[in-house]
């Protein structure tokens, strides 16, 4: 696919130094494809947002709303007004991504009218350095996925290409979606007649990302109750022959 098609949404909080200088050095990264990039910060410090200022292809822009769905929806919403067909949605800490992968993603993508999502999935031997509590709740995810869409891919790895035909059905979305609303967005595809394909690799797990924690299983458990949550939005959710998405 051409660059001038595509336009990037992501978030970003930086919670302390160390996250800090990970964004730092993973939309350094990002910022080097020169793709105009939105990004939607959830409070981090003045020295950070100067930072995603100095990026000629970054806008930085606010959320009214608290919490994750209100920054991911804010940042998809200032994308697609870019009036690009495609937007890249990404996890801001995808160095090791953006470094060896993105271009050729983009590129491979090839995507069509017809084109809802092109995930970026892992390899089973890539999905296995992942920490064993992560493998099990992202494999239920998954199947929850493939239950409804009737394919058998990786929905849980992070980037992935979506049509901006679909941003106007988010606004339906509860602001408590939080994670859900990434497999809303796969269903809400399929329903509407999109394609929904990926494009796997061997996406391993960062190092410093292995742990295992009781804090870090926790969240995970969350992750799954909100996954799951917006499969079933999705499954449930109501077309209305000759009504515009919002409506």
């Amino acid at each position: 696919m051409q660059i001038t098609d595509v336009a990037v949404a992501t978030i970003t909080w930086a919670r302390d130094h160390e996250e800090e200088q990970l964004l730092r050095d993973a939309l350094t990264q990002l910022a080097a494809h020169n793709i105009p990039v939105f990004i939607c910060d959830g409070g981090s410090p003045q020295a950070f947002i100067d930072f995603l200022n100095g990026f000629e292809n970054f806008t930085v822009v606010e959320s009214k709303v608290r919490g994750l769905w209100g920054q991911v929806h804010t940042s998809l919403k200032a994308a697609s007004q870019s009036g690009r067909t495609f937007i890249f949605y990404t996890e801001p800490d995808k160095e090791a991504f953006f470094r060896e992968s993105l271009a050729g993603f983009l590129m491979d993508a090839s995507p069509d009218a017809h084109t809802g999502i092109v995930l970026a999935s892992r390899s089973a031997g890539a999905f296995s350095t992942f920490p064993e509590f992560q493998q099990k709740t992202e494999t239920t995810i998954n199947f929850c996925c493939t239950e409804v869409i009737k394919q058998e891919l990786d929905y849980t790895y992070g980037p992935f290409l979506l049509t901006r035909e679909l941003i106007p059905y988010f606004s339906r979305l509860p602001d408590s979606i939080g994670w859900g609303w990434r497999p809303f967005a796969f269903v809400l595809a399929h329903k509407l007649g999109f394609k929904v394909r990926s494009q796997p690799g061997e996406f391993n797990c960062p190092e410093p990302q292995r742990s295992d924690d009781a804090s870090e299983r926790l969240y995970r458990m969350r992750q799954l109750a909100q996954n799951i949550e917006g499969v079933l939005e999705a499954a449930s959710f109501q077309l209305k022959p000759g009504n515009s998405a919002g409506e």
